[in-house]
């Protein structure tokens, strides 16, 4: 049970990854076409796919460091009257 949990969260992984990269170039390259938008919108819509994937990478790593339970809380810092 728990390889096929891990199975479930390496493809989330990997569409939270490329599905943002894939979509900007896609409408990056259709604004292009469509809206005669200059040559400059393809690298801008390669830069903002590229941070949606980062984004993605980023929280899906997050959520699944939660799961597995290796996230450990911190003590608050120590106040003035708690000292020992």
């Amino acid at each position: 049970m728990r390889s096929l949990r891990l199975l479930a969260w390496i493809t989330q992984l990997g569409c939270s990854v490329a599905a943002p990269l894939v979509l900007c170039i896609l409408g990056a390259l259709w604004l292009r076409e469509s809206m005669n938008v200059g040559g400059w919108i393809v690298p801008v819509g390669i830069f903002l796919g590229i941070g949606g994937a980062v984004s993605g990478l980023w929280s899906s790593l997050k959520t699944m460091q939660r799961q597995a339970g290796e996230d450990e809380k911190e003590e608050p810092p120590v106040s003035f009257n708690d000292h020992r």
